[in-house]
């Protein structure tokens, strides 16, 4: 908790609040990707496994569909100027560069858990840059833009980081109570 504190980290307070946008970003996109989610086939190999985890995912996106929207990502990079252009190539060369980056890491469980993050940032930025091809306001997928594709392993890794930033918010939580108790 320390690095978010501004007493130990000055820009602990940013980091916060990135974590935060961080997680509704994530949020957006799995919301946005619901119409298409909803229908894909999950296959383990195991047909009671496949079962279970239909449910898992369908509750999750009904807990999802919940949420009020936070903002409205067609206000990114909305104004179709040579510098907004610019700016949102710039933003993907830049994502692109921490993914290489990802790979210089030495320790393979952090390079595997950041890349699993990054490819889950990447998904969400994916569905939420990808206008209304994800079929948000279709009622099925089929009525959705049959360009846009999600690979497995993009959403076995948006589900992955969206799982992370939850712990982590939550692990925020508890250490926010944790130091009120100790206050008192």
């Amino acid at each position: 908790l320390r690095r978010f504190d501004p007493k130990f980290e000055p820009l602990g307070p940013q980091r916060l609040k990135n974590l935060y946008f961080t997680y509704l970003v994530e949020l957006r996109a799995i919301a946005k990707s619901v119409p298409y989610i909803s229908s894909e086939q999950f296959y383990t190999g195991n047909p009671e496994e496949d079962k279970e985890t239909k449910l898992a995912v369908a509750e999750i996106l009904e807990a999802i569909k919940s949420f009020p929207f936070h903002f409205d990502e067609s206000k990114l990079f909305s104004e179709s100027t040579d510098e907004a252009l610019e700016l949102k190539q710039l933003f993907k060369a830049r994502f692109r560069n921490i993914s290489r980056i990802m790979d210089c890491v030495g320790c393979d469980k952090c390079k595997l858990w950041g890349k699993l993050q990054v490819q889950g940032m990447g998904t969400a930025l994916k569905i939420l840059f990808s206008g209304d091809e994800v079929g948000l306001h279709s009622v099925t997928p089929s009525e959705a833009n049959p360009k846009f594709q999600l690979r497995r392993t993009e959403i076995v890794a948006l589900f992955n980081a969206f799982g992370r930033l939850s712990n982590s918010l939550q692990s925020i939580q508890v250490f926010r109570k944790l130091l009120l108790k100790k206050s008192h």
